[in-house]
């Protein structure tokens, strides 16, 4: 059975779609408590509690299988978004290398990626990480698949650096809606404030398992 892997990823929001599809998922955030797995609709999703260095034993394993349909990458932004520049210096009189530690869990999404020789992408909101990575691929705002999550109707500007044939889905936007918020940069101070600004919008999510599947079909 195919397998999607979702790295950095709390909410489990990107693989929902893959999952009702027919499609088993490994979820890896150490946010996640204890590794264990939950199952919908006969399928399977692993929850491991763990860093990506600390996942890449079982991650191997899974990618050995020839089985991975997706991977995406959703490194942690706050030490790397440009929102944050004003905090840099304070951070980096903190420790010198704040920065190179954000870069390197990105980095290895992104091996994954490579690895697993499927469709892959790597996200992060306009960020220092093209200073490592490049230009990004492809840029979108949640507002640009409202016609797929009318909630959805927000701005942020999220890059994406790609590979394994990706395809970046087109926008559908449903122009009843109106103009679109901003409730990220309005979002106030809390514990959760940075799990609700990181959360993959589902209209996102559905647009890239629709431009992605039939690639998908051939692992399956």
């Amino acid at each position: 059975m195919s397998v999607v892997i979702s790295l950095c990823d709390l909410t489990g929001n990107f693989v929902r779609p893959w999952v009702e599809a027919g499609y088993d998922a490994v979820l890896v955030d150490p946010q996640h408590g204890m590794d264990h797995e939950e199952h919908h609709a006969g399928r399977i999703i692993t929850k491991l509690a763990a860093t990506v260095g600390e996942a890449l034993p079982f991650l191997g394993e899974v990618i050995r299988t020839g089985q991975v349909a997706f991977v995406a990458g959703f490194p942690p932004c706050t030490d790397l978004a440009g929102s944050g520049a004003r905090w840099w210096a304070t951070k980096y009189a903190a420790d010198p290398m704040f920065q190179a530690k954000a870069v390197a869990v990105a980095e290895q999404c992104r091996t994954v990626g490579q690895l697993s020789g499927a469709p892959w992408f790597v996200e992060n909101p306009a960020s220092a990480l093209s200073r490592v990575f490049g230009k990004a691929d492809h840029t979108f705002h949640p507002c640009d698949y409202t016609a797929l999550e009318p909630g959805d109707n927000y701005t942020k500007k999220t890059c994406l650096w790609t590979g394994g044939d990706f395809r970046m889905p087109p926008p559908q936007r449903d122009p009843s809606l109106g103009a679109p918020d901003d409730r990220i940069h309005k979002a106030p101070p809390s514990s959760a404030r940075a799990n609700f600004r990181s959360a993959t919008p589902m209209g996102f999510a559905r647009a890239v398992f629709q431009a992605n599947a039939d690639r998908a079909e051939a692992v399956a």
